[in-house]
């Protein structure tokens, strides 16, 4: 279960920030690092310094320039989010989602993305809105900030909790879905379309979005469709763009 949860750093500016994180996914038996466009060099004598014996993993991070590339395979994306936003987002404790991860991974296909946000200004709206959920870290709210480092070690506690918990021969693991989530790939792709037709139709314009594509991309991650479901509405999507080609 914890070789499919994978932590991905976004615009990282220090490279003391990835060699801590690397030693806290070691600690809890986290291994799979992928590196979103950093503002710095990955790696130095300062990441493998403060990995503290987890350099290997920083030698096998993955290193993109955009979130779509580090999260595409993934059927979980949860953010880490600090801040409340204009639009509400399903929000989640640490310890919840560690609840949630035996399930969320109960396919051999599963994949959780967990993903940080820059040092000094998190994530950007745009990146949380590609989360199917957000995930705060409940701190003192007199003194609420939070070293990237250490706020990856809560998350990647609570998922060797999870962990640890499968282990017990007590643990009643829920049933898998019937067929595989889709894709963080997938439902970009469909939302993409959905866009499109909408346009087509004359149901959207771009240049009054009023938050419509975002409702709807906060409705769709909640439901937490199957792959076989977003390929029955993307034929839909698709006989009604060539309907509307029809009348023209």
């Amino acid at each position: 279960m914890l070789e499919r949860i994978r932590i991905v750093l976004i615009g990282t500016s220090h490279p003391g920030n990835i060699g801590g994180t690397a030693r806290a996914m070691h600690n809890m038996g986290l291994s799979d690092l992928a590196l979103v466009a950093p503002r710095c060099e990955p790696l130095t004598a300062d990441t493998v310094s403060r990995a503290s014996g987890a350099d290997h993993i920083v030698h096998g991070a993955r290193t993109v320039e955009s979130l779509e590339q580090a999260v595409g395979d993934a059927t979980l994306v949860v953010g880490a989010s600090a801040r409340s936003r204009t639009l509400p987002w399903p929000m989640i404790t640490p310890r919840a989602l560690g609840e949630r991860l035996p399930t969320e991974l109960a396919s051999p296909e599963a994949r959780v993305a967990l993903v940080f946000g820059r040092e000094d200004s998190g994530l950007t709206n745009a990146e949380l809105q590609r989360c199917h959920a957000h995930v705060h870290i409940p701190t003192n709210p007199d003194f609420s900030s939070l070293n990237l480092a250490a706020a990856v070690q809560v998350l990647a506690y609570e998922c060797r909790q999870a962990w640890l918990g499968q282990q017990e021969p007590t643990a009643q693991a829920e049933v898998p879905p019937t067929q595989p989530l889709a894709s963080h790939q997938e439902l970009e792709r469909y939302f993409e379309h959905l866009e499109r037709t909408l346009v087509t139709i004359g149901f959207h314009d771009p240049a009054t979005p009023r938050q419509l594509m975002a409702r709807l991309r906060r409705f769709t991650l909640r439901a937490r469709p199957e792959r076989m479901e977003l390929n029955i509405l993307r034929g839909i999507l698709t006989a009604t763009e060539q309907q509307a080609e029809r009348r023209e």
